[in-house]
């Protein structure tokens, strides 16, 4: 089963982590994991500079590290950044010392205070731990962008629909989900836009 919204009762099993934001403000926040990767961030970018939008990016410490000049390029353009680890780990196979060794590590190219884990997959154990040291972001709206078995229009009709005030909405910045992503992304801004929506980065 695809769960575009995140379910409920994961909210409140989690509910000391960050998963939308006040449901009163017609303002969305757009986020980006697994980047930078080089010539689909760019296009990312133009995208929301041309309707002077703005976003967070999850960015993995191994790709700050090989693409450092895209990754300031996201600072220069006014937009946030966060910790989405080093290597991609997976929570709930990592010991607490191994998964806070790898954001440790994340954070000595991305300075820093928000984090995502990825996969969403997290245990109470590690959450305790970085909550000492950063906000954890996750997200109410998942796009699905990655997964190929899923069409640009079902998902762009999907992520439509799901998506409300104060929303955060998962994109990802990667060659595997590119291909939804970028049809996706400027149909949601044009269309929320036109609502007298505004897109805000995450403080």
């Amino acid at each position: 089963m695809i769960y575009w919204n995140t379910p409920r009762f994961i909210i409140k099993w989690f509910s000391h982590l960050e998963w939308h934001y006040s449901r009163k403000e017609k303002t969305i926040y757009l986020t980006f994991d697994d980047g930078p990767t080089p010539g689909i961030t760019q296009q990312v970018l133009d995208l929301l500079d041309k309707y002077n939008a703005k976003a967070t990016f999850f960015c993995l410490g191994r790709n700050v590290d090989r693409h450092r000049d895209i990754f300031h390029e996201i600072i220069a353009r006014g937009h946030s950044t966060g910790n989405h680890t080093y290597s991609h780990l997976k929570g709930w196979k990592s010991s607490v010392k191994a998964y806070a060794h790898d954001v440790n590590l994340a954070s000595k190219y991305i300075p820093s205070k928000l984090f995502r884990p990825p996969y969403g997959r997290i245990r109470h154990v590690q959450t305790r731990y970085l909550s000492k040291e950063f906000r954890i972001i996750m997200w109410d709206v998942l796009s699905h962008d990655y997964n190929r078995k899923i069409s640009q229009k079902i998902c762009l009709k999907s992520v439509l629909k799901s998506t409300k005030n104060g929303s955060v909405v998962v994109f990802h910045d990667s060659e595997k989900a590119s291909k939804n992503m970028l049809f996706v992304l400027p149909r949601l801004l044009e269309h929320f836009s036109k609502k007298g929506f505004t897109f805000s980065r995450i403080e």
